[in-house]
Formats: structure tokens, sequence, C-alpha cells
């Protein structure tokens, strides 16, 4: 399937935005619960033992729960916004900065695919802590989302960085195209 550049930049863009605003209402939400109980949910990203969950899952009674369910609720909803936004970064990377075959084009295409594998892991990262808020914790579950998690941010490190790509890829377009319409034509 192919698709124009300009449709390709319009799904960036539409991504990049909902992914932002989501992200705003999730950060919002997470630290309306953590000014509550003492603990967000982005706090259970860098517990790695069992008592840290228990501590937290303890301090959480049902109207906290809910509120910390919802949080988690919300981030499915934004894994594939952001899996999405960054993909096409690293699209619009590739297409800028490689546009010919070989090992650059190559390797901006296996990043594009990362962040797809960060929202993956961020689903799994979810579920065990989801697993451990209603069975019960354990050191290995701690220290496995613990690693899913680690893993989970350096996926998303690669994300902001095609990011960053696909706006400096967006910014030289826009120069581009500015720069040829303001030149006189040719005779």
């Amino acid at each position: 399937m192919r698709i124009t550049k300009q449709s390709l930049a319009r799904r960036w863009a539409l991504t990049s935005l909902l992914a932002a605003i989501l992200s705003a209402v999730l950060v919002w939400s997470d630290l309306r619960l953590k000014s509550l109980s003492g603990y967000g949910t982005a706090d259970l990203q860098v517990f790695s033992t069992a008592a840290q969950y228990r501590q937290a899952f303890l301090v959480w009674p049902s109207l906290f729960a809910v509120r910390a369910g919802f949080d988690r609720g919300l981030d499915y909803l934004l894994m594939p916004l952001y899996a999405a936004a960054f993909f096409y970064s690293g699209i619009i990377a590739r297409e800028a900065f490689a546009p010919r075959p070989g090992r650059a084009r190559r390797i901006l295409t296996l990043l594009a695919a990362v962040p797809i594998a960060g929202a993956v892991l961020d689903a799994v990262e979810n579920g065990l802590e989801l697993a451990m808020m209603l069975s019960g914790t354990s050191d290995r579950l701690a220290r496995i989302a613990f690693a899913v998690s680690n893993a989970k941010w350096m996926a998303l490190t690669v994300g902001v960085a095609l990011l960053l790509g696909a706006v400096l890829a967006q910014v030289q377009e826009h120069r581009q195209r500015r720069l040829k319409s303001s030149s006189p034509p040719r005779a």
C-alpha cells in the first residue's frame, strides 16, 4: 500500500496531536491520583519488588482503585496513538534523510517499528500490573514488570528521536517549498 506524502503528514500530525492530548489527560489524572493517595500509576513503572506494589495497592481504597483503573484504561487507548505517531515519524524521517536505498534507509525503517514494540511492551506491563493488583504481588512478577517497563521506555525514547527527526524533516520541507515559491521563474 502506498500513501502520498501529504496523507502521511496528515496522519502523522493527527495521531501526534491526539496522542499529546491523551497524554496530557493521563498525566493530569495520574497526578490527581498521586495527590490524593501518595501513589500514581506512573509510580508503578519504577517498582521492582512486591512490597512496593503492595504498599501502593494498600493505599488505593476502592475510590482510588477506580481512578487507577481509569488511568490504565486510558493508557491502553494511548498506546495505538503513540505507536502510530512514532511510526509515521520514522517514515517521514526516513523519506527525508535517507531517500535512496541503502543502509541508512534500512536502519530508519527498522527504527520506525521500535515504537510499535514499545506499545506492545506497554500493554504487557499494564497487564502484569493489573494481574498483581487483582491476584497478589510477587517479587518475580515485579521484576518482570520492571524489566518490561525499562524496555518500553527505551522504545519510546527511540520514538521521541524519530518524532524530532520528523519535525526537522517537515521544517526543512516547508522551507524548501517557501524558497521555491519566492524565487523568480526561470526564462
